[in-house]
């Protein structure tokens, strides 16, 4: 594998990354010219103030080889490494290290300063930088506009008719909003545009649910659309029940396909329910498992929130139409496993 190709599995990984909401940086790890480890940044996800890119994939070639020692090995990353990721990389004993872009504030391989320039060290690891720089700091800055975009957007104001649950009951990053209607409806999108998979979530659930589908599916080449319905998630919520008409959220969700250029998507339902797409509109159709974990409780604080929660448990609240076209039936929650089961279906 050459040195453009490694660079751009890391690539892959710092995609992953973004869509989960943390800045983009991607890492693999290489021994004998085979791939053996990756890793992406997911401080926030996990916590963890080390939990870098290259501190990843590290990890996960020390397990892979059964040794702390990495010698003969090679890591590919999209960012310059820092002091932390610098140091440890030193001390695993790596051959060589290649990043894409620089990082002029921490930088520690020779934009700040050259942490493996140093002669007294007990071991001297090459380094060469700037390895598809530009695709490198473009994915960077995309994440950091879309940032500021997000933030715009999260300003959109309330109606008098709806609520909205503070952001401090959610554990996970908001992804994207837009305004229909004056309501402010959260989404997620990942991967490139190849093919389109909407995901609509349970009675009782949220986009968050198929986040690890999202990932695996975006891997594979396609692009995930994941909504919170209105009344669900972070998207605003009407107050009154009398507002959640099945017809509305068709129309809700059409004209939010409509707005992103989607035309025909692989539509995957999360328990049973009738289709909210028409039928032209949905090109195959995916039933996953019914939603069987309790209630998150977070983004429905209080009885005020509830009203779509109701609405939809209603009796008679679908009509209950039946989809013509091709369908696939999986047991168990959205996951990686059921992304590959159901591929063939979004080529």
């Amino acid at each position: 594998m050459t040195d453009l190709e490694a660079m751009q599995l890391a690539l892959d990984q710092a995609r992953l990354a973004a869509e989960a909401g943390e800045v983009p940086v991607g890492a693999v790890v290489m021994k004998d010219g085979v791939v053996i480890a990756t890793g992406r940044n997911a401080p926030i996800d996990g916590h963890d103030p080390t939990a870098h890119a290259e501190i990843n994939a590290l990890r996960a070639a020390a397990r892979v080889l059964g040794n702390y020692r990495l010698d003969g090995c090679e890591l590919f990353v999209t960012l310059e490494p820092c002091t932390m990721c610098s140091g440890a990389m030193l001390h695993a004993r790596l051959r060589r290290v290649v990043f894409g872009a620089p990082d002029a504030k921490t930088g520690a391989a020779g934009s700040v300063i050259n942490v493996f320039a140093n002669a007294h060290l007990n071991h001297q690891t090459e380094v060469q930088g700037g390895v598809l720089a530009e695709a490198c700091a473009g994915v960077l800055q995309t994440f950091f506009q879309q940032r500021r975009a997000l933030q715009r957007q999260a300003h959109i104001p309330l109606r008098e008719d709806a609520l909205r649950t503070p952001e401090a009951c959610f554990s996970d990053a908001a992804q994207q909003y837009t305004d229909i209607d004056g309501w402010r409806m959260h989404y997620r999108d990942t991967g490139p545009a190849t093919s389109t998979v909407l995901c609509l979530h349970s009675r009782t659930g949220s986009s968050l649910a198929f986040q690890p589908m999202a990932w695996a599916l975006a891997a594979a080449g396609h692009r995930v659309l994941a909504p919170d319905l209105l009344g669900f998630g972070r998207s605003d919520k009407p107050k009154k029940e009398a507002v959640h008409h099945w017809d509305w959220h068709r129309q809700v969700l059409c004209t939010w396909l409509d707005r992103l250029g989607v035309d025909q998507v692989v539509l995957v339902l999360q328990g049973e329910g009738t289709p909210l797409l028409p039928a032209e509109r949905i090109r195959a159709l995916v039933r996953l498992g019914a939603d069987t974990a309790p209630l998150d409780p977070a983004p429905f604080p209080d009885g005020g929130h509830r009203a779509a929660l109701r609405a939809f448990a209603a009796k008679g609240w679908d009509p209950q139409e039946a989809f013509p076209g091709p369908t696939l039936h999986l047991d168990g929650p959205p996951s990686a496993e059921a992304a590959q089961a159901m591929g063939y279906l979004a080529p």
